[in-house]
Parts: C-alpha cells; sequence; structure tokens
C-alpha cells in the first residue's frame, strides 16, 4: 500500500516535469507522513524501554562494589554514562557510614568502601 502511494505520489509530482511546471507537493506530503508515522512508531517503541524503578541505584552500588580502592565520584561517572551526578551524590549519601566513607571534602574528594 505505502508503494503504491508513492509510486503515485511519485508520478503526480513528476507530472509536467519538462514543462517546468511540475508540483512537488503530493511527493512532500508522502514523505512528510513517513516521517510522520516513523516518529510516532519510534516514540512508542521507546516509551516501552524505561528501566525499571531503582535500576541506577543499582548501577552506582555495583560501580562502588567493583572499585578495587578508594575512589572518586569521577570514576562512578565513568562506570554509569547513564547516570546523573545528582543520583551519583545521592546514593553516596545513602550509602555513607553504612557501606562507604568519605576521605575529603569538595569536588575531587576521595571515597572508600568501609570493611577494605
Amino acid at each position: 500500500m505505502r508503494l503504491a502511494r508513492a509510486v503515485h505520489s511519485g508520478s503526480r509530482s513528476s507530472q509536467r516535469w519538462h514543462e517546468a511546471k511540475h508540483d512537488l507537493t503530493p511527493w512532500f506530503n508522502f514523505l512528510l507522513a513517513v516521517i510522520r508515522r516513523g516518529y510516532a512508531e519510534f516514540e512508542q517503541r521507546a516509551g516501552q524501554v524505561k528501566s525499571p524503578r531503582g535500576a541506577k541505584t543499582g548501577l552506582v552500588i555495583a560501580a562502588i562494589e567493583a572499585q578495587p580502592g578508594q575512589f572518586r565520584i569521577s570514576d562512578i561517572q565513568r562506570a554509569c554514562p547513564g547516570v546523573s551526578l545528582d543520583m551519583i551524590r545521592r546514593v553516596l549519601k545513602d550509602l555513607r557510614g553504612k557501606k562507604v566513607t568519605c576521605l575529603g571534602r569538595g569536588q575531587n574528594a576521595q571515597w572508600r568502601k568501609l570493611g577494605n
């Protein structure tokens, strides 16, 4: 069906081509309709790929556990590129005193897992 519409739109667009009086509107409308349908399908599929609640927290915790010794927040950011800095800080704050401890202050402060 789409192919038939494409051919029909293309043939209507090329009428009077040799006279330089052709009209690209039918073809352009067809192209925009295809793009719009594709975008709608993409939007629907992208909505189905949401990560489950708590998945980012799990990623941050796994990245912390994978650190060999002391680490910085920037190390966790590199290990979790899809997680915001605020989320990483929130997880570290929740784990502070239980699983990790902060060894300094400021942006480049070192962190260490407890029990090491």
